[in-house]
């Protein structure tokens, strides 16, 4: 064998180059495990009820970047050697799971689909079948619980008729469901 190759200064830089990918790969893993399991159901606490704005769900998504480039850190360029924050792209494309507007649809379907199953007596199927008394507001009325899930049926082609109705099928509900949670939605440019 070569002693050039096999020197001790070589086998000391390539030690330290392996540990230092296995070590980056473990934080990267335990971090993301730590977002998922303590940061996402804190955040996610009730989101099943939530009536979702723009703004809301621009903050959503800022939370999550924020928290993903902590996790991932910068990347050095391998042209140039220069370290970059991660864009958003590449944020999505190095956490593999759902983004967190997508497990919040997915959540508030899952529980559309139990209240739509619900005996007509219970309070939560009163609430959502119920007609409020009193005026309201001037202006344009706020968007409703119920207009988010008929957007999110939208969103994957499920909107043939009532989402009550549709919702009796358990089975296509759940097909509904997983389709949502893992839709790839085209990026909007501009709008923020």
């Amino acid at each position: 064998m070569n002693s050039a190759i096999w020197s001790e200064g070589f086998c000391t830089r390539l030690c330290a180059f392996i540990i230092s990918m296995c070590f980056t790969l473990i934080v990267h893993a335990v971090y993301s495990s730590i977002y998922r399991t303590t940061i996402l159901p804190v955040v996610l606490y009730g989101c099943e009820t939530w009536s979702l704005t723009l703004r809301d769900e621009r903050r959503l998504r800022v939370l999550e970047n924020r928290v993903l480039r902590r996790v991932f850190g910068p990347k050095r360029d391998e042209v140039t050697g220069e370290w970059k924050k991660l864009h958003n792209e590449g944020l999505s494309d190095l956490y593999s799971l759902p983004n967190i507007l997508r497990v919040v649809k997915s959540r508030r379907m899952i529980w559309a689909g139990h209240v739509a199953v619900m005996v007509e007596g219970r309070g939560v199927h009163r609430v959502l079948v119920g007609k409020p008394e009193g005026k309201r507001p001037l202006g344009r009325p706020r968007l409703r619980w119920e207009d988010n899930i008929k957007i999110d049926l939208q969103e994957v082609g499920g909107s043939c008729g009532d989402w009550m109705d549709l919702a009796q099928d358990r089975n296509r509900w759940r097909a509904l469901v997983g389709t949502v949670r893992n839709l790839r939605v085209p990026k909007m440019r501009g709008i923020f």
